[in-house]
């Protein structure tokens, strides 16, 4: 439940759907499943037999590979903190935006509500702007929800994903049935579904598909992996890996009726084409959403209510599975406590979101998201492969995953993880710093790529190697 929880978050609500849309429509669904079942899938099953072999953090996990791998293991949790630092403050927007609901506050222009009123946007990163306070009151609010959730250790979890996982899915089946009631909906619908097969032949679009799973799926993270040590002795590793990249691919796809029902109405109560809208990330659920939310006939407060409701559940579980992995590497190497560590990544967290509070908040967001994934988790897991793949025997771990899997697995497995799945993210990778060599990412100056892309990025990777040098309380510290 909780490695269902991390995989399906907000990401599944606004970028499933244009993603789908952008490369071929129902025709995507083909190369998303051939990635899910090649990649996703095979992924999973490796974290989750390390997890379970090694029965600690991703940093101690690594250290039993061997202790020179150490390093790798605080490279997969530190790049979902510095992901959790702005994933808090998008939630601080929901949570905003719920209480907005009551009064439908974005009023009749929602574009110019959420850019200027809301965020104060300023034209460039480099000015910063004042804080916002709404912003601000909904970080506080979501890192001390994380803080209740996690301090109290892996009990605590257990009963808040028996909450969070389902609730979200309800509400978001009752968005979709109220969806499909509106007048245009079947629009919206034909156009998210209606497949362009020629868009089959384009590479992109393949690349696209492994995009997306590999990140909905939370791996690289050391989420998973962490996750995967408190399981049972006994528990199907492999059924386990199955059911939780089909929850999150099912919930996408749930997602992009639930959102392009509502976008065929607004089009057809509005009287333009659904090519004229802004479909894609905050656009869409911030901008889009409620303007066809304000055009609902009746109870349209009660509908944009459940709408934020969702999108909160469905992201404070994704939020605080970005913070379990280093709290745990924190307690298992220093023997912190864990209320003191989570504490500490909480602080530490809530004043790096600050940034993201700013008029500037939303460029950074975007500079820093894009390097993170496109670069940062895309490295991860090419490490994952190379070390566990070619560094460890493989076949030890396919055997462990086998001795408590109902599916077995097989040689396949070996292949994919050495080399058909590095082969892709290669590729990924490739392509990635070719575009942004040529074409600097949204068209920032190169000091702003330099201070919130590269940075961070070379910054969390040289600090991984700095906390594998010092010395655990194990150790004699």
């Amino acid at each position: 439940m909780a490695a269902v929880g991390s995989a399906v978050g907000l990401g599944n609500v606004w970028r499933f759907p244009y993603i789908c849309y952008e490369n071929g429509g129902g025709a995507f669904l083909i190369p998303y499943f051939v990635a899910l079942f090649t990649a996703g899938v095979p992924l999973l099953i490796l974290e989750f037999t390390v997890g379970h072999w090694a029965r600690s953090s991703p940093p101690e996990a690594f250290k039993k590979i061997g202790k020179k791998w150490e390093w790798v293991g605080w490279w997969t949790v530190l790049i979902p903190f510095v992901v959790a630092a702005y994933y808090v403050s998008v939630m601080a927007w929901c949570f905003s935006y719920m209480l907005y609901s009551l009064d439908l506050r974005w009023g009749a222009n929602a574009e110019q509500f959420f850019f200027k009123t809301f965020l104060g946007m300023t034209n460039s990163p480099e000015i910063i702007g004042g804080l916002r306070v709404p912003i601000v009151l909904g970080l506080i609010v979501v890192w001390m929800c994380i803080f209740v959730i996690l301090y109290k250790g892996v009990k605590r979890i257990g009963k808040v994903v028996a909450l969070t996982v389902p609730i979200p899915l309800i509400l978001l089946i009752i968005l979709t049935i109220r969806g499909l009631t509106l007048p245009g909906a079947m629009e919206g619908i034909s156009y998210y579904l209606t497949p362009d097969f020629s868009k089959l032949a384009n590479a992109n679009v393949w690349l696209a598909a492994y995009g997306q799973v590999f990140f909905s799926l939370s791996l690289a993270q050391g989420i998973m992996i962490t996750y995967a040590s408190f399981l049972k002795k006994k528990s199907d590793i492999t059924n386990n890996a199955i059911i939780t990249a089909l929850a999150d691919a099912g919930t996408s796809f749930l997602a992009g009726f639930t959102v392009f029902s509502v976008i065929g109405y607004l089009t057809v109560s509005q009287g333009f084409g659904i090519d004229q809208l802004s479909i894609s990330g905050p656009g869409l659920t911030f901008v889009t959403y409620p303007t066809a939310i304000s055009l609902l006939p009746f109870a349209a407060t009660f509908f944009g209510m459940i709408f934020y409701v969702a999108l909160l559940t469905f992201g404070i579980d994704s939020a605080f599975s970005m913070i379990e992995p280093i709290t745990s590497g924190l307690h298992g190497k220093w023997k912190m406590s864990k209320a003191k560590a989570t504490g500490i990544m909480c602080i530490i967290g809530f004043f790096a979101s600050l940034i993201f509070a700013t008029g500037s908040g939303i460029h950074w967001l975007d500079i820093i998201d894009h390097h993170i994934a496109s670069f940062g988790l895309v490295l991860i897991g090419l490490v994952e492969c190379i070390v566990l793949g070619w560094m460890y025997k493989i076949y030890k771990l396919r055997e462990h995953a086998n001795k408590t899997s109902d599916v077995l697995l097989g040689r396949w497995w070996d292949f994919l993880i050495k080399f058909a799945i590095p082969f892709v993210l290669i590729i990924i990778l490739i392509l990635a710093i070719v575009e942004n060599i040529t074409k600097p990412y949204g068209g920032y100056s190169w000091y702003i790529i330099l201070l919130g892309g590269v940075i961070p990025v070379v910054g969390i990777f040289l600090l991984s190697f700095v906390l594998m040098k010092i010395k655990g309380k194990e150790e004699g510290v």
